[in-house]
């Protein structure tokens, strides 16, 4: 009975930790889609509406690495608490906001209180399960982080299109109020270390490279990057910040912000490298496809969510899967067969044109989210299967901020190589437009172009640079799918877990 009832208890922890997570992953992208609403219904600018996502992002990144402190300081299940509360607020008050300056300043503080979210709800279930059950504990944990960005913009895009732009944060306050109740009626609460003294220093360093790199990169394409002295001061403060918190870290004696023995375990090390570049496909592809999509291809809002949403499907699915097979198949096996078929998938986008049908989106997109699934699952067990426990809270936090800042480097790159592709595109493709061009003269005696008039030419010029486009998407899906081969040597540095024997697996029911 009384491992029924542990086992009991072990799934309402899992539960209510899920749900907090579930919470803050679904707003990383479910407000993206309600922007243009936003701007509307406040009349904001388009520069402007964007810090309703910049605010967020930053808040995050800076307090995310605060986490471990907090946690050994105040106890983690304080932390949690004030954390889901905190964050649930507001959204509240994102809902209700009645200008600009409001829901930019609300959704800061959504940024600070969740922060937390991710890594402690990672740490949480790492220290719930044996180590024999990490496999089964992440995948379970997984499906909350990685499906709830896949889905956020199809939700996100639901809610608006019947109901309210404000919808989309009220949606967090269930989240928001079982967690609570189940995190104060189940979780224990860990050992607090009072004596472990704040680094405001490393603190203030790294919140300065944090922000001013978050800043860059979620604003350089609107100011055009580097032509821009507002980037330019942020990429040196970002430059700088790092730089001295490294030194900082390594020179000083005692109580360092983050204790650099920590990175001497390998896997923890490795597995930061590889979460990045995850990071950067993550979110990238769910960057391009919409636009894709919408101006190329027509689809209404709601068209774009429904084709979009079986990638998290297969994610889930996959998932599942690796839970089952944790403990009984080596998880670098599992790691490299995702990070083949996000390849493939990735290829196959490629060879996309115009008239590719629903079909062959949905099924690469399955493809991916498969892959992404059999990835992040024993990558996410492998990176903390050797590292010492008390390490735990601070190396989660850093593992959850070094995916969300692939997140917004790939975000960046891939939206910044499209707009460049597309002008050198247009460029090449404009030297076949000329009198002399055999396809171009079949065409105007068909009747389908005219030389003789400044509609026929700008319809000549719209339709080059829809294909200039076209060729960019192709070229971006073909730089990712090389980010994704780039992963593999990694593997090579990976040790497997102790815990992989048949004999002592026992995944758990998902």
């Amino acid at each position: 009975m009384q491992g029924a009832g542990a086992g009991v208890r072990r799934g309402l922890i899992t539960l209510s930790v899920m749900l907090a997570t579930i919470m803050q992953a679904l707003d990383t992208t479910i407000a993206n889609v309600a922007l243009p609403h936003m701007q509307g219904a406040m009349g904001a600018t388009q520069d402007q509406i964007s810090w309703v996502l910049t605010s967020y992002i930053v808040a995050a990144a800076i307090c995310m690495p605060l986490t471990g402190i907090l946690s050994s300081r105040f106890g983690r299940k304080r932390v949690l608490l004030t954390s889901v509360v905190g964050f649930t607020l507001a959204s509240m008050l994102c809902g209700a906001a009645q200008g600009l300056e409001q829901i930019v300043l609300f959704r800061l503080l959504q940024g600070v209180f969740g922060a937390a979210l991710v890594p402690l709800s990672q740490s949480v279930m790492l220290d719930t399960y044996p180590p024999e059950k990490h496999g089964s504990a992440m995948a379970i944990w997984g499906v909350g982080v990685m499906v709830g960005p896949i889905l956020g913009p199809s939700l996100g895009g639901w809610l608006t299109e019947y109901y309210n732009w404000r919808w989309v944060f009220y949606i967090n306050v269930p989240f928001g109020i079982l967690a609570w109740l189940g995190l104060v009626a189940f979780l224990p609460e860990t050992e607090t270390n009072r004596g472990r003294r704040f680094d405001l220093t490393g603190f203030l360093l790294l919140a300065m490279g944090i922000g001013a790199l978050q800043m860059m990169l979620d604003r350089g394409e609107t100011l055009d990057w580097f032509a821009s002295p507002e980037v330019w001061i942020e990429a040196v403060l970002a430059a700088l910040g790092m730089y001295l918190f490294v030194v900082h870290i390594l020179t000083r004696r005692e109580h360092p912000f983050l204790e650099p023995q920590m990175f001497r375990d390998r896997n923890l090390s490795v597995g930061l490298m590889m979460i990045f570049v995850i990071g950067i496909i993550l979110l990238a592809t769910m960057a391009l496809l919409p636009p894709f999509l919408q101006n190329l291809k027509h689809y209404p809002v709601i068209d774009v969510g429904l084709v979009l949403a079986p990638r998290g499907v297969g994610t889930m699915v996959a998932m599942m899967i690796v839970g089952r097979l944790s403990g009984r198949v080596d998880a670098r096996w599992l790691i490299g067969l995702g990070l083949g078929l996000t390849c493939f998938s990735l290829w196959e986008m490629t060879l996309f044109n115009l008239d590719v049908s629903r079909f062959d989106i949905i099924r690469t997109g399955i493809t991916q989210g498969f892959g992404l699934g059999f990835v992040f699952v024993p990558l996410s067990t492998l990176a903390f299967s050797t590292l010492i426990p008390r390490y735990r809270n601070d190396a989660t936090a850093l593992f959850s901020l070094v995916r969300n800042i692939g997140s917004s480097i790939g975000i960046s790159v891939v939206v910044t190589f499209l707009a460049q592709r597309t002008q050198i595109n247009h460029a090449a493709f404009s030297d076949y437009i000329n009198p002399f061009s055999q396809a171009l003269q079949q065409a105007v005696e068909q009747g389908a172009y005219s030389l003789d008039s400044a509609a026929g030419l700008a319809r000549i010029n719209g339709e080059v640079t829809r294909q200039a486009a076209t060729l960019a998407y192709l070229q971006d899906f073909r730089l990712m799918m090389w980010i994704t081969l780039s992963a593999f040597p990694l593997l090579l540095l990976l040790k497997p877990t102790r815990h992989q024997s048949a004999a002592s697996a026992e995944p758990v029911d998902l």
